[in-house]
């Protein structure tokens, strides 16, 4: 019979095979966050459709082709958020977090943009996004990169490069814009058409340009260091000293710009050569205006986000090991009374070890066959419960994997000291 429905394009299932490594990262990446002192905030999946507008910027891909936008019944315009850090401003300013404060925030769910889907890049993908208010100097630039870099080492994820470069302030940006403008335009018509479509609404967006024709003119281009201040030398040379100090390699890429338009100063992007073309892990910069532009205080901000998927691909790509077992025991028992006891001694074991996983065996059967399950479970170990094991007030333990902690191929074991050898399978 063939299936009524399928799942609308790019919204994937992420199936119980794929869940111990989502597990994995989230564990991982919510231990990193807390090392630095960042809490988590939770923000909702719909927004109005202005704040996107307002912070992201109207001559965006994002904003002009991507958005997940509707109509409530009250009239209201909504969008399904494309990122996360409108939102986070957007709570912070409601809330009152930001006013004369300083916040280390971190998020992570589900984002919506209507793209084409490919390997690591779906309609609906979910992110990791790094917040930190109200801090001016190149320190906390570091200390955003820094944590991101210690992520990227706990997941196994060693391949990748450190792109670095800044867009310098507001007076840095509208020079260059200038100086950028003026060349791009002697040279419009060599460009690809999504670029001489940009040229004069937002020429900086056109340095992002992925035609191999429109880079290589690029080459010629003025560089925006060219037009740097002394505030804005000072902040990008803080920051590489600052990383050359925590011993972090990078690559200065003057062609980096992101594509949201709030970011100034510092950007950078953590890249591989793993993933194709598609190759930003992780990226992120400075949006010092930001929060004055959403109706707040003027307030320093810098963070990034990165793309769940994209690290649970490049991990793949890498043969990062991943715990998926489904259970760390398997209780298997032969009669009636050995499935009432074995009920209750699966109950005792989840209380006296914390987190230790039991699988109970269901629906009786021959033991062989309950081994071939407790096999496919990937548990480290077999429980085996008969009549005689119930009399005996013990219980045989099987060890189904060589590296089970503690657990001898087989033996005997009386119920009270069960707990103790099974605490060794906890991770």
């Amino acid at each position: 019979m063939a299936n009524l429905f399928q799942s609308v394009r790019g919204f994937n299932d992420v199936l119980p095979a794929d869940s111990a490594a989502w597990q994995q990262l989230y564990r991982i990446a919510g231990e990193v966050f807390a090392a630095y002192g960042y809490g988590e905030i939770k923000l909702p999946l719909l927004e109005h459709t202005g704040l996107f507008k307002r912070s992201i910027g109207e001559v965006t891909d994002i904003v002009e082709k991507e958005m997940f936008t509707f109509t409530d019944r009250e009239g209201d315009s909504l969008t399904l958020r494309p990122e996360g850090t409108a939102s986070c401003v957007r709570a912070g300013l409601e809330h009152g977090l930001l006013h004369n404060q300083q916040q280390r925030l971190w998020y992570a769910g589900p984002m919506f943009r209507h793209e084409r889907p490919q390997a690591g890049r779906y309609r609906q993908f979910h992110q990791f996004g790094v917040e930190a208010y109200g801090m001016t100097g190149p320190d906390i630039d570091a200390e955003v990169i820094a944590l991101s870099a210690r992520l990227l080492k706990r997941l196994g994820l060693t391949d990748v490069t450190l792109e670095l470069n800044s867009l310098g302030g507001s007076e840095v940006r509208k020079r260059y814009r200038e100086a950028l403008l003026e060349f791009l335009l002697r040279h419009e018509s060599s460009l690809d058409a999504d670029s001489q479509r940009r040229v004069r609404s937002n020429p900086l967006r056109v340095l992002d340009s992925k035609s191999e024709t429109t880079q290589a003119l690029l080459a010629d281009a003025p560089s925006i260091q060219d037009a740097f201040d002394d505030a804005a030398r000072a902040h990008f040379d803080g920051l590489q000293q600052a990383l050359s100090d925590l011993g972090l390699a990078y690559r200065l890429n003057n062609r980096l710009v992101r594509g949201i338009d709030y970011y100034t100063s510092t950007v950078f992007e953590w890249t591989t050569t793993q993933l194709g073309a598609q190759g930003t892990v992780l990226a992120g910069g400075r949006y010092d205006g930001l929060v004055e532009q959403l109706g707040g205080s003027a307030t320093p901000a810098v963070g990034w986000a990165c793309g769940i998927e994209r690290l649970l691909l490049l991990q793949k790509a890498l043969g990062v090991e991943i715990d998926s077992s489904a259970a760390d025991v398997y209780f298997c028992w032969l009669g009636e009374a050995a499935q009432r006891e074995a009920r209750k001694l699966a109950e005792q074991l989840r209380d006296m070890v914390p987190g230790l996983r039991i699988v109970l065996h269901a629906d009786g059967g021959k033991l062989a066959a309950q081994l071939k399950r407790a096999n496919r479970s990937g548990a480290a170990v077999a429980l085996i419960l008969g009549d005689t094991e119930v009399e005996a007030r013990t219980v045989q333990v099987k060890s189904l994997r060589a590296d089970a902690a503690g657990a001898s191929a087989q033996q005997i074991l009386p119920w009270p000291e069960l707990a103790a050898l099974l605490a060794g399978l906890v991770k």
